[in-house]
């Protein structure tokens, strides 16, 4: 069980105050989410325009891991990056500082190869899974258990039919024998919901900007580090407020 610090992720400039930007901004953010609890780090590196960028994983993972030596730091995949599969697997193929994993979504066509070329480049895969027919598409590949852990990360608002999606992916993945370890995050409104969840099926969780920008009782909160260090204490024993 660990709590894994997502810092920035698709979230606009304004979204956030302290939204980390900048392979600078991030690599300083990630010391103090770390500081704080935060046992793994997930970033989504951004080119000079602000936009996200896989050509950008050099100088990002490269300064995050300076300033937080010895912490695994991760990247997404996601196809809305370069918006080309051509791109995307050039860009993955072309990383010289490699993340120590990458998050591939099954909801995305070209998931089963962009695997296979973390693979052959030794980084570790999390399996994002946000639906029910990307369980059942996971555990129909026949290198599923090659990966690091399985994302369950659900995006739907209305808390009964987020979890409801969220238990039917687990019920798939248990029904298929899968023993990888799970991380279960939400967005927005269901954020601490899932990191509550999280701690009860003793799977880990995730939190930062990139998906909410608010600490349990709904205030803002202040930046990265503080919604870590709120869900790190609910895995500690806290209750949520």
């Amino acid at each position: 069980m660990i709590v894994q610090a997502c810092i920035n992720g698709a979230r606009p400039r304004d979204f956030h105050p302290q939204l980390p930007l900048t392979a600078e901004a991030m690599a300083s953010d990630a010391a103090v989410c770390v500081a704080a609890g935060g046992a793994e780090l997930h970033i989504h590196p951004r080119g000079a325009d602000g936009g996200e960028s896989l050509a950008a994983v050099n100088a990002a993972v490269l300064a995050v891991r300076r300033a937080c030596p010895g912490t695994l730091v991760g990247v997404s995949t996601g196809a809305w990056i370069e918006n080309d599969v051509e791109r995307t697997r050039e860009a993955i193929a072309g990383w010289r500082e490699l993340p120590d994993y990458a998050s591939v979504n099954l909801s995305e066509a070209d998931a089963p190869a962009v695997m296979e070329l973390l693979r052959l480049r030794g980084v570790g895969i999390e399996a994002g899974l946000a639906a029910v027919a990307d369980a059942e598409r996971f555990v129909g590949l026949a290198d599923h258990d090659r990966v690091l852990r399985i994302l369950i990360e659900i995006d739907i608002q209305d808390l009964p039919a987020a979890l409801d999606q969220a238990h039917g992916i687990a019920a798939v993945l248990e029904r298929a024998g899968v023993r990888r370890p799970i991380l279960l995050h939400g967005v927005d409104a269901t954020v601490w919901p899932f990191v509550a969840l999280a701690y009860q099926k003793r799977w880990s969780t995730r939190v930062g900007l990139e998906d909410g920008n608010t600490l349990a009782d709904g205030t803002t909160a202040k930046d990265n580090a503080e919604i870590v260090a709120a869900a790190v204490a609910i895995f500690r024993g806290a209750p949520a407020v």
